[in-house]
């Protein structure tokens, strides 16, 4: 993988890891566009550059991570079922992970969802305080997020609606979830690189793209996020619904008409 690959997925990571269109999605797309082969290091260069997305969302919140302890109890408690989850599934995820086809079809069935999620769940309630009730019931709905095409950011964000919470803070408790999540998921594929022989040598010989790659991803992420929240809070999720459907479809007849992905 170039430098020029690099800082492409990591501007593609960086838009998308806060907007529910699925980052993971979006980087295995635009890893087949570039002809990037799925190396071992390149699957997780995906993973690490996350770190970079992440610190974004500690510069721009950093004062709400001042709390008091409840409020990482909270974060705690939606972390816990995808933390189970993904250590008890992680070859199934990973081996889904290079499936272009899934990818497409939950992208398409996302955005339909999507189209729809403005009428049924924008019903905030009064009570806007985050409880262990409803931060475990955005927990396993972020689960479903696994499925590479879902998007991490949609199922958390809808699963905070249906509990009645407004988009504005269903969104920022997506971005809160999102620090331990993500830091959760790098930091076990790097333990799981440096444990294999020669990962340690592969991630120093690549020590500039990782760190190009997090700059890019952190930068990219920062104005992702402040559009985000402007934008949903005034128009919803129609717009991402409909790009999500386009997006997918595309993929899926280019795929019914036998185009190779590897070398659009």
């Amino acid at each position: 993988m170039s430098i020029f690959q690099a800082v492409i997925i990591a501007i593609v990571e960086g838009l998308t890891e806060f907007l529910p269109v699925s980052s993971t999605g979006h980087m295995i797309i635009a890893q087949n566009i570039l002809g990037v082969e799925s190396t071992e290091f390149v699957k997780a260069f995906t993973i690490i550059i996350q770190f970079g997305a992440i610190l974004s969302v500690l510069v721009l919140y950093w004062k709400r991570f001042f709390q008091t302890l409840d409020f990482y109890w909270k974060l705690l408690i939606a972390f816990i079922p995808a933390a189970v989850i993904g250590l008890l599934a992680s070859d199934y995820i990973d081996a889904l992970l290079e499936n272009v086809f899934v990818v497409a079809l939950m992208l398409v069935l996302g955005g339909v969802l999507m189209l729809f999620v403005d009428k049924w769940f924008d019903k905030p309630g009064e009570n806007q305080e985050m409880d262990w009730k409803r931060a475990l019931k955005i927990g396993f709905y972020q689960c479903i997020a696994m499925i590479p095409g879902v998007s991490r950011s949609m199922a958390t964000i809808v699963g905070g609606m249906t509990t009645k919470l407004s988009r504005k803070n269903a969104a920022e408790f997506s971005f809160f979830l999102a620090v331990p999540t993500m830091a959760a998921a790098s930091g076990y594929k790097l333990l799981k690189f440096f444990l294999e022989p020669g990962g340690t040598q592969l991630l120093k010989d690549n020590l500039t793209t990782l760190i190009i790659g997090n700059v890019v991803a952190f930068v990219v992420a920062m104005l992702a996020i402040k559009f985000f929240i402007n934008f949903l809070t005034k128009y919803g999720f129609k717009a991402f619904g409909y790009y999500r459907i386009v997006a997918g479809a595309i993929i899926l007849i280019l795929l019914a008409l036998g185009v190779n992905l590897d070398i659009i």
